[in-house]
């Protein structure tokens, strides 16, 4: 490894670091130009060169002597981690002359929160009396460990509605990442539940007993245990002792649990850079707190230093002069106009259609014109508030024979042939999870419920899980079946037992029962293969189950929608989905009240608040052109012989006249909906309540 030793400024370090604005500049130097050792926030505003920023930080502190190894840094997904790291060792690479083929000094500590707490925790496991064998229950397994422990104590059949086990994980979840009494978050998020609480206070007793007895934690205990364990003096300063630097990436994301260890690790702020914008903080239905960013640097005395990035290298300014607009109307916000040196004649455009079918045609339209101008469908997308709000489309794209990937639908883990090959991996790694157990018996033609509780039974307090297995009678029906996944099992329980061979053993078992209970094998086969690659990239089972578990891929072969025949295709996305990403051309529907902001997401200010920021990030996403529609009319089904009825809407109250004013209308513009009904047509508050009923956790 090359010296570490500190470096003046010198040729090289201003090659590097010559595309830098003077923002940009500020952030990278920050305690390393000048003896400032305040923790360091950086608001940075869309398009504005965050990731760069961020990497290009971890670079010059590793430059200016700070070792790789007592450096953190946390994301929240695998792919930003592995981009930090990619481009901070590009910088360095360049900075220390290394030839392409040295390895530059690597950031050993990068990944997501839940990463690196999962990793930390089996490094203190002893110190917090935790199992260093614990695996990790992914959101679906949760759900079922909860459905099951629902099941068992009754909750299920009760003569009143009682939560579903999806809606019993929301409300633990939020209960944890919130650090918030178990009534107030009832009372806040689920009021419809609210009446059980003492039941669910139970249920989730029992859910933290069974998950302790069967030494597997779930996606939350991992923030939860890290934040705990940071409660123990003499572990937090031990912890917070390994990082001199401690950077972390979309702060506006994190939530509660996140934002206490970061103030654990690191008290004083000393060491500490926060990069963010509090104009994207859209996640709140995840738990996540604006509040974090926006009293950051309150938090620490002397306060935390602001550095904001204002110049954007995606947009037109014509599209961030309309963004700007919208945005200046928060009620509460850290104060930033973004600019840039993109100049265009375009401005973005206001389209009044009829309803949702002209919508959807006209979208079609300008998807085609774009495409004839050059613009590749693949850098062209229509984003939505929620996900049903695209079926009009969809039907129309559809009709039109113009190929599109719609983001959202079933996850990679949640198919079910995914979670009976993980659940075979987690039941060899940990004997005794039940629920993997009970999900891979079954998987044995002949074995039902009954036999498969009466194995687990059986293997509770064994110490030889693989004999006791191989030793277990099942139904005659199973004997001959069982026999060969009892030696599998065997296989895989051995000390010397070959990765990822593993996986090819199997997939080499599972193969067959997957053709027994599938009419569509073949797909969910090539499902299980595509894990065997994944595989292959990591060094242990028990590696490979903690980050497959933490950060999936996103869809399976059979969910993902991409029209494999065709070399193009347009993008459909949720706003939420869409955060990060950026297009040539976006065209946004229903920005209506109503749609935007959605009707379930007004019962306060802080909800509406994060509405509006959700159509600032939708805009944000446009390089060079922009389309908000604004369809005057939707029609609504209803459950009465009168049957269906046309209601009126109004354009989105983020669009007041002085935003208005940065766009061009096309199309009649939407006069006063009391004028355009006829007389006694009801006016909702909320335009579509009846039909869009659905879920906004998109």
């Amino acid at each position: 490894m090359p010296s570490l030793a500190p470096r003046s400024a010198s040729r090289s370090h201003d090659d590097v670091f010559a595309t830098l604005n003077d923002a940009q500049r500020a952030a990278v130097e920050h305690g390393v130009a000048d003896a400032d050792r305040r923790a360091l926030l950086v608001i940075a505003g869309a398009g504005s060169g965050k990731t760069m920023t961020l990497a290009s930080r971890a670079a010059r502190l590793v430059l200016a002597g700070a070792d790789p190894q007592r450096l953190l840094l946390l994301t929240f997904s695998r792919r930003a981690a592995h981009e930090m790291v990619r481009r901070a060792g590009r910088l360095l690479h360049r900075s220390l002359g290394l030839a392409a083929t040295t390895a530059p000094p690597m950031l050993h500590w990068a990944g997501t929160f839940h990463a690196i707490g999962a990793r930390l925790l089996r490094e203190y496991a002893a110190s917090i009396s935790l199992p260093e064998s614990f695996t990790i229950l992914d959101r679906g397994d949760a759900e079922d460990q909860l459905g099951w422990l629902r099941q068992e104590q009754g909750l299920a059949a009760t003569r009143q509605r009682f939560p579903q086990k999806d809606t019993c994980l929301a409300i633990y979840s939020r209960t944890v990442n919130s650090q918030a009494p178990l009534a107030e978050v009832l009372q806040r998020h689920f009021p419809w539940c609210a009446a059980w609480e003492p039941e669910l206070t139970r249920l989730f007793r029992a859910y933290a007993q069974s998950k302790a007895g069967q030494h597997v934690l779930d996606y939350d205990d991992l923030l939860l245990y890290w934040q705990q364990m940071m409660a123990v003096p003499a572990l937090a300063h031990a912890i917070g002792a390994r990082f001199d630097h401690v950077l972390v990436d979309e702060y506006q994301d994190t939530n509660r649990l996140q934002a206490l260890i970061l103030l654990a690790l690191k008290p004083d702020g000393c060491g500490l850079t926060v990069v963010g914008d509090d104009a994207q903080a859209i996640y709140a239905f995840r738990g996540a707190e604006a509040r974090n960013i926006l009293d950051f640097p309150a938090a620490f005395q002397p306060p935390a230093r602001i550095v904001t990035l204002e110049r954007n290298y995606r947009s037109t300014q014509a599209i961030l002069d309309a963004s700007n607009a919208v945005i200046a109307c928060a009620a509460e916000r850290f104060t930033k106009h973004l600019w840039t040196d993109r100049r265009s004649s375009a401005r973005p455009r206001l389209v009044a259609v009829e309803d949702e079918a002209a919508q959807a045609r006209w979208v079609a339209d300008a998807l085609l014109e774009e495409r004839e101008a050059g613009v590749a469908l693949k850098r062209q997308a229509t984003l939505f508030r929620t996900a049903h709000h695209s079926a009009a489309l969809e039907l129309e794209l559809t009709r039109r024979n113009i190929p599109y990937v719609k983001f959202g639908g079933l996850k990679f883990l949640e198919s079910s042939h995914v979670k009976d090959l993980l659940s075979v991996l987690r039941w060899a790694e940990n004997p005794r999870s039940r629920l993997a157990g009970f999900r891979v018996a079954q998987l044995v033609a002949g074995i039902g419920p009954a036999s498969a509780r009466r194995l687990l039974d059986a293997m509770e307090g064994s110490a030889d899980p693989a004999a006791t297995l191989l030793d277990f009678e099942p139904p005659p029906a199973a004997a001959s079946e069982w026999q060969a996944f009892a030696r599998l099992y065997a296989s895989l329980r051995r000390d010397d037992s070959p990765w990822p061979a593993d996986v090819d053993g199997i997939l080499h078992w599972l193969t067959p029962q997957l053709e027994r209970l599938h009419d569509d094998a073949a797909p969910r086969v090539a499902d299980l293969a595509q894990i065997g690659r994944i595989a292959a990239g990591f060094a242990s089972r028990e590696q490979f189950l903690t980050e497959l578990t933490l950060d999936p891929p996103g869809a399976s072969s059979d969910e993902a929608g991409v029209p494999l025949q065709d070399e193009d295709y347009t993008i459909l996305s949720t706003i939420h989905s869409a955060k990060g990403q950026e297009w040539s051309a976006v065209h946004i529907l229903n920005v209506v009240d109503g749609c935007m902001p959605s009707d379930m997401a007004t019962g306060s200010s802080a909800e509406i608040e994060e509405e509006r920021r959700l159509l600032y990030v939708a805009m944000t996403r446009a390089r060079d052109r922009l389309s908000l529609l604004v369809p005057q009319r939707f029609y609504v089904h209803q459950q009465s012989r009168f049957g269906g009825r046309h209601v009126y809407a109004t354009l989105s109250r983020f669009v007041a006249p002085e935003v208005a004013a940065h766009f061009e209308w096309v199309g009649p513009r939407p006069v006063d909906a009391a004028a355009a009904a006829p007389a006694g047509t009801p006016l909702p508050a909320a335009i579509d309540i009846a039909a869009r009923a659905g879920s906004i956790w998109d």
